[in-house]
């Protein structure tokens, strides 16, 4: 053979000679252990070509000495010929035993240091899957430059003669899709995408499953997302303002209680409303130029209705008078009776069933904060209840007198009430817990004028008077029996102008004759002029007007007991009322 070349068949490039004299050695070079070797080679940029060129030189089998000594290593670096090595050289036999006549043999002598296969995977073991962790929603994600490719898969075959420095190594083809790539050892597997690392950076993205990502898709999926946006807005446009506008989908239903019986307490006042008010009525009235309204109540089934003087006196002559019920029913009616001096007038319906007279009750019973109900037709507003208390009895009114000698002029001992009365009530029934009526509401004590029958426009301040019934009842029976109502009276004559207290009877009647009526019960009593009446049955008189209140607050025939001054002394004298006709 030759020095220097190859002799016997070429090694496996990815064989590693044993400990025992597979390592080449030159001619005069001392034994060297293989790691020293290796560290005396200078590094190479590709591990599989340096593999691949780092064949082992051709040695003499006959110049290795059988038990070299160990040798001296220069510690510099050796200087590797970079001469590219002949193709056509082949390696050195390893067993000079024939392979017909050994046994079976694995190829490779048992490695001390675990050297592959034996010690782990080698570069011809099956790369196992590989799948680089991404971003959230499969962003493709290049694998690092700078990071060493993985090992790839290389399939045991036929020994291949290493190439020569000079020539190129050819790239590896890439691997086929997942969709045929076969999993070791198992079936076809689409899950993962085997890397090749001799690819350039980028060019197989890798998604969250192990398969290239179809942007197409994805910017199909962002389109379908806008638009389904695009149109929940658009719905919730719509839903929010039907809601605005009609106050959500369904309609309001409010919480309310259930339905009660009618009925109530006979003492309350909903209870006397309900007992009183089919008597109650209201008066249009209409004549001489006048009009107005006013309220009465009825009296009994013939059709009589006390209301006030007042009231009526538009009508007094050829005027008309209209009843309403309070049922809505209307009917004339015609004057049968009045009484300026009381304030009182009865009118009587005809052609109308079904009455419902109101019982009448006893004024002289009623005490001060008793509850009572007022019911009339303020400001032409019928059937309206109020209520209160009695506030006072036996207050002295006087109302009337626009013709200025004094025939028009009312005296009333009247009841005082906070139970609201406005311009409308007048003749209206003052009732009390029981309904019945105690009194003939007629006037009011007004902010802008004095007290009168007629009351006044500015609206109820809580100060009412009402007619005693046992006064109204007296008087209805005679102006419905004789048209007429009488009044008592004393037989004297009262100076008006007296400013002292008490009433003074004058020197003289106004008709210029005397002012005490001779045969008169003042007369009889032995009341002279002059004399001044400071009480009437034990309650202080402080004026004309309030005596003559007094004195008509009871009937003719009743007995009465005066005291009076004269000449600084005072005495007690009785009388009997006397009877005149009334206007």
């Amino acid at each position: 053979m030759d020095d220097g070349k190859p002799t016997g068949p070429k090694a496996k490039w990815w064989s590693r000679p044993s400990a025992e004299g597979a390592i080449p050695q030159g001619p005069g070079v001392p034994p060297t252990r293989s790691d020293e070797v290796t560290a005396q080679l200078p590094p190479v940029a590709d591990e599989p070509s340096a593999m691949a060129d780092a064949a082992p030189a051709p040695v003499d089998a006959a110049s290795v000495p059988a038990d070299p000594a160990p040798a001296t290593v220069d510690p510099a670096p050796a200087t590797v010929d970079p001469a590219p090595v002949p193709t056509d050289s082949a390696p050195a036999p390893v067993d000079a035993v024939p392979v017909s006549q050994a046994r079976p043999q694995p190829l490779h002598e048992p490695d001390a240091y675990s050297t592959p296969p034996y010690g782990g995977p080698g570069p011809w073991a099956l790369a196992p899957p590989v799948q680089r962790p991404t971003p959230a929603h499969g962003t493709p994600m290049p694998p690092p430059a700078h990071q060493a490719p993985p090992q790839v898969q290389i399939p045991q075959q036929p020994h291949h003669q290493p190439l020569p420095m000079s020539q190129p190594m050819p790239m590896p083809q890439p691997l086929p899709p997942p969709s045929q790539a076969q999993a070791p050892g198992g079936p076809e597997s689409s899950q993962w995408l085997r890397y090749d690392p001799w690819n350039a950076p980028g060019q197989q993205p890798l998604t969250q499953y192990g398969e290239p990502r179809k942007r197409r898709g994805r910017r199909a999926g962002l389109v379908a997302a806008g638009a389904l946006a695009l149109a929940a807005c658009v719905l919730g446009g719509a839903v929010g303002a039907y809601i605005e506008r009609n106050g959500g989908f369904t309609s309001v239903e409010l919480p309310q209680a259930d339905a009660e019986a009618g009925g109530r307490a006979p003492d309350s006042v909903a209870g006397i409303a309900a007992s009183a008010l089919p008597s109650v009525v209201t008066l249009h009235v209409s004549g001489s130029g006048e009009q107005g309204t006013g309220t009465g109540f009825v009296l009994d089934r013939e059709g009589h209705i006390l209301t006030n003087n007042h009231v009526v006196q538009p009508a007094s002559s050829s005027g008309e008078i209209s009843v309403t019920f309070s049922g809505g029913q209307t009917a004339r009616a015609k004057l049968v009776g009045k009484d300026s001096g009381y304030d009182l007038a009865v009118v009587k319906v005809t052609g109308v069933s079904g009455l419902k007279p109101l019982p009448l009750g006893n004024s002289d019973s009623v005490q001060v904060g008793d509850p009572v109900v007022a019911i009339g037709a303020p400001f032409d507003l019928s059937n309206t209840v109020t209520s209160g208390i009695i506030s006072a009895k036996q207050r002295p009114i006087t109302a009337g007198g626009e013709k200025g000698d004094g025939s028009d002029v009312s005296y009333v001992d009247a009841l005082q009430t906070d139970a609201p009365i406005n311009p409308g009530n007048s003749g209206g029934p003052l009732v009390d817990t029981r309904a019945r009526v105690i009194g003939i509401n007629s006037a009011i004590r007004a902010a802008d004028s004095g007290t009168g029958l007629s009351g006044g426009q500015s609206g109820s301040i809580g100060l009412g008077f009402a007619i005693p019934i046992n006064q109204g009842k007296r008087v209805a029976e005679e102006l419905i029996n004789t048209g007429k109502a009488t009044h008592p009276v004393i037989g004297v004559s009262l100076d008006m102008e007296y400013a002292g207290d008490g009433a003074r009877v004058g020197d003289k009647a106004a008709d210029g004759g005397p002012a005490v009526t001779a045969g008169g019960p003042g007369a009889k009593a032995g009341i002279k002029p002059g004399d001044v009446i400071t009480e009437v049955d034990g309650r202080r008189v402080h004026s004309g007007e309030e005596l003559i209140v007094k004195i008509r607050a009871h009937r003719p025939g009743d007995r009465l007991e005066l005291t009076l001054a004269r000449g600084g002394k005072e005495r007690t004298m009785k009388l009997t009322l006397g009877s005149a006709d009334g206007t």
